[in-house]
Parts: C-alpha cells; structure tokens; sequence
C-alpha cells in the first residue's frame, strides 16, 4: 500500500508502481468516487480497448415458457 501527500492545490501523485501496475498513462482521465471514508480512482478505458471482453460469454436466452 503507498501513501500519497495531498499538495495545497488538493492534487495527489500517483506513485510509480501503481501507474505502471495499471499501465496509466499522462493525460488519462479517471473517475473519482467518495465511497464512505475513502476516495476511489477508477481509471476510464477507451471503447476500442472493451473491445471483445465479452467473447466467450454464453448468449443462450432461457424463457419460461409461461412468458412471450
């Protein structure tokens, strides 16, 4: 776990080993959620790299029979 300085213009460095951990890179924007006592940096994903997360996944469609 790293421990990170909050500067007087209320930004953060994000250390070295988690930036190449997470393979972020300069000008990436991240979602920033308060979630109870702590702040979560989720990093945003371009669409293009989504692509074929899924491939692989079952598409069969169970219905009960009762329902159209």
């Amino acid at each position: 776990m790293e421990r990170v300085t909050i500067s007087p213009k209320y930004q953060v460095v994000i250390p070295r080993s988690v930036r190449e951990r997470l393979n972020l890179q300069p000008g990436q924007q991240v979602q920033v959620i308060p979630y109870e006592n702590r702040i979560e940096f989720i990093p945003l994903r371009p669409a293009r790299e989504l692509r074929g997360f899924l491939r692989g996944m079952s598409t069969d469609l169970h219905r009960d029979p009762d329902r159209l």
